[in-house]
């Protein structure tokens, strides 16, 4: 997943389990404000704990995986 599909990612989480922003905010420790920042992609000052208590509070965790395609190429 990329950086900037992450907050929708997390919008979508979060619509599917019938959580609202004011709900899932307070669950993890945030302000609405913040969590709609999130979603929207600005994740400029978001730490990974953040997303990662973001993500609990939804029932799922950060995973990272191989992405061959990454780096920059060979001379």
């Amino acid at each position: 997943m990329k950086l900037y599909e992450i907050g929708q990612k997390v919008k979508n989480l979060r619509k599917e389990k019938g959580v609202t922003q004011e709900n899932l905010a307070s669950l993890s420790g945030i302000s609405r404000v913040t969590l709609g920042k999130i979603e929207k992609g600005e994740l400029g000052s978001v730490s990974v704990k953040t997303l990662d208590i973001i993500l609990a509070s939804l029932g799922y965790e950060i995973d990272i995986n191989l992405n061959s395609g990454y780096g920059l190429p060979t001379l």
